[in-house]
């Protein structure tokens, strides 16, 4: 029996078949703490969403705006039948109901100022904005003869303006609308949409304008995040936004004009022109307004990649790290014939991964860089010490430490590069197993027993 334990120890010491499934399985038994900090990456950027969400719901959440629209009530009248026990006949009577016109103004121009600032709680921000929104264009002269309703049927003293906003809470002015040479303020009404409804006391003298173009103005004062949209719902609809924000996304379904946006790092300008014909749907509905929120156009506010996005990609190539590292000591034990117990490959595996753990805590009171600096550059002078007891010299360290920093330099760069990141990621692996194949090349693997 102490014969066979002897054999075997031997075995495990000397063959490099044995070597090889110890630091496999080794290199498998570390996922586990990898996940634990992958856990906890995660974990910290849900409660940074949550945290986000909850400073942006205070200020005031993303802006969708539609309008003005004109909106005229008229009667109408159905027929109905009932029989009359008295005169045993059956009679027909006139019942009258409501209903509204709605008309999209002809030409629309929406010029938008957008100031960002940050916003703290603890150690998360948020980027939320302030904006200067200014609605001008004009209605068409109002005619309802394409819906075939007799004019004396249209109340048009009762007609009024609508506007409609994803964000009421966030409105820091008194609206009120300017409609020719008339005025009127802007109130909310109920109504269970998902945009929320501005409605303009009736116009009493709304008849004296409604056979000419009828131009408007408002001016809106509001407080969002994250977003800012428009519906188009003019026959021409232009809009320009200015802004201090240098990292834009224009989202929703249309684009900038070519040649209007500008970026730098003090901000951006772009420009919109949408025509009728642009998008698919009327200037005037009867009865009912559809919801048109699919035809928005705008801007997200967005945060570049931010530290959790980036401490995630970071970790994806945590198996990847250890695995090499491991391979290199590996490749280096064989050729110097220093015997390496596999409780050092164990700590040394641990030394990596607290990597991670490192640059999540660093990185939530610093830059990333600084904290991609500080934590790399502490594992690597901690596996370049532990490293030196265990080979002896100062010639292998070396090599690990500097074969590492490449490593963890090379990652860093994927990181940075998100345009970029497969190809350059697939060429840096390429070159890294060519590498590795040809430091191997000489090794005599006919030991492997």
């Amino acid at each position: 029996m102490e014969n066979q334990k002897g054999k075997f120890g031997n075995w495990l010491r000397n063959s490099i078949t044995a070597k090889m499934l110890i630091v496999g399985i080794l290199a498998l038994a570390l996922l586990i703490p990898l996940s634990f900090v992958k856990n906890i990456i995660y974990e910290r950027s849900n409660r940074q969403s949550q945290v986000i969400s909850e400073i942006n719901q205070k200020w005031g959440n993303e802006v969708l705006l539609s309008g003005p629209i004109l909106k005229i009530p008229y009667h109408y009248y159905t027929e109905i039948k009932e029989y009359d026990k008295k005169r045993e006949e059956m009679l027909t009577k006139k019942e009258e109901h409501l209903s509204y016109l709605y008309y999209f103004p002809d030409e629309l121009i929406i010029d938008a100022n957008v100031k960002t600032k940050p916003l703290e709680r603890s150690i998360y921000k948020s980027v939320v904005y302030h904006s200067q929104i200014n609605l001008k264009g004009f209605f068409p002269k109002i005619s309802t003869e394409e819906f075939e309703i007799p004019t004396e049927n249209v109340l048009w003293e009762k007609a009024s303006i609508l506007v409609k906003t994803s964000n009421l809470k966030g409105i820091k002015n008194q609206l009120e609308i300017q409609l020719a040479s008339l005025s009127s303020p802007l109130m909310p009404i109920y109504n269970q949409e998902n945009l929320k409804t501005l409605q303009s006391e009736a116009i009493s003298k709304f008849a004296e304008v409604k056979d000419e173009k009828i131009p408007f103005q408002l001016n809106i004062d509001i407080n969002g995040s994250e977003r800012l949209k428009f519906i188009p719902i003019g026959k021409t609809t232009e809009a320009k936004m200015i802004s201090n924000w240098a990292s834009p996304s224009f989202d929703g379904n249309f684009l900038p004009e070519d040649g209007s946006r500008e970026i730098t790092e003090n901000g951006f300008k772009a420009e919109w022109k949408i025509l009728q014909i642009n998008r698919q749907f009327e200037q005037s509905f009867k009865g009912n307004l559809p919801d048109l929120t699919q035809f928005a156009f705008g801007t997200n506010l967005i945060i570049p990649v931010d530290d959790y996005q980036k401490n995630e990609r970071t970790a994806k190539y945590g198996f990847m790290v250890i695995s090499l590292t491991l391979i290199v000591f590996f490749l280096i034990q064989l050729v110097s014939k220093i015997y390496i117990h596999p409780f050092q490959y164990l700590m040394i595996g641990l030394a990596l991964v607290m990597f991670y753990s490192l640059l999540i805590s660093i990185s939530e009171h610093a830059t990333y860089f600084k904290a991609y600096l500080i934590a790399g550059s502490s594992v690597l002078v901690l596996i370049g010490i532990y490293s030196r007891f265990i080979f002896k010299n100062i010639k292998f360290p070396l090599l690990i430490s500097f074969s590492l920093a490449g490593v963890y330099s090379f990652i860093y760069v994927i990181i940075q590069l998100e345009n970029y990141a497969l190809l350059i990621g697939s060429i840096g692996l390429f070159m890294i197993l060519a590498i590795i194949m040809f430091a191997s090349r000489k090794i005599d693997w006919s030991s492997a027993s």
